[in-house]
């Protein structure tokens, strides 16, 4: 297809492509004269996963680059490629190591891996921001002067597992790694804010069953 069918199918404006052409986020079409390119369903699909990143995520462009290397190298296994493609991913800052309640919370996340048995999760302490997140947010609930029990995070984190095998099984669908990938991302970027969402609807929904709407 010609870059204005892209447009067209895809609902982003041709300046708007041109500039991701540009960026890199977008490889170049066939080049078929000086001043034509032929784009295929792999430039549209990929294009779709780019807007979904910067319009819904709200990922910024240089960040949207570095994921997509890690989407396109197919010198890594699939999990470090799933692993670094979702890692480029903003991310919430280190935690502060000397302080108190960045230590416990270290402790205590470290006793829950333990509890549920997850040594994949365990080797990967030292460099997974899923891991760097746990520990600010415990330390954070410390600091407040509230103290989650390792029994109630592993009764969440056994119903985020579940989660986690309903989300591979669906990227086990597509056919190529990169395709994979990508769809991992996306799952990311685009079903956080539905699990969000869905998890506030069951709280209005089990508030008001628990204690009425007067």
């Amino acid at each position: 297809m010609r870059l204005a069918e892209l447009s067209r199918r895809s609902g982003v404006a041709t300046a708007t492509i041109k500039y991701y052409l540009r960026e890199g986020l977008l490889p170049p079409g066939r080049q078929i004269n000086t001043t034509t390119a032929e784009y295929d369903e792999e430039h549209l699909r990929r294009l779709r996963l780019v807007r979904a990143m910067i319009q819904v995520g709200r990922v910024p462009v240089a960040t949207v680059r570095e994921v997509l290397r890690h989407v396109d190298d197919d010198s890594l296994g699939l999990t470090v490629r799933l692993g670094a493609a979702l890692w480029a991913l903003p991310q919430v800052p280190e935690p502060e190591e000397d302080d108190a309640f960045v230590r416990a919370a270290h402790r205590e996340a470290e006793e829950l891996l333990n509890l549920l048995g997850w040594s994949n999760a365990k080797l990967l302490t030292t460099i997974s921001p899923a891991y760097r997140s746990l520990v600010v947010a415990v330390a954070a609930f410390r600091r407040l002067g509230y103290d989650w029990e390792t029994e109630l995070l592993a009764s969440y984190a056994r119903l985020m597992h579940e989660t986690a095998k309903l989300d591979l099984d669906f990227v086990e669908t597509h056919p190529s790694e990169a395709e994979k990938v990508e769809t991992a991302v996306l799952g990311t970027v685009l079903t956080e804010p539905i699990l969000r969402a869905l998890r506030r609807l069951a709280q209005e929904e089990e508030s008001a069953r628990r204690y009425g709407f007067e």
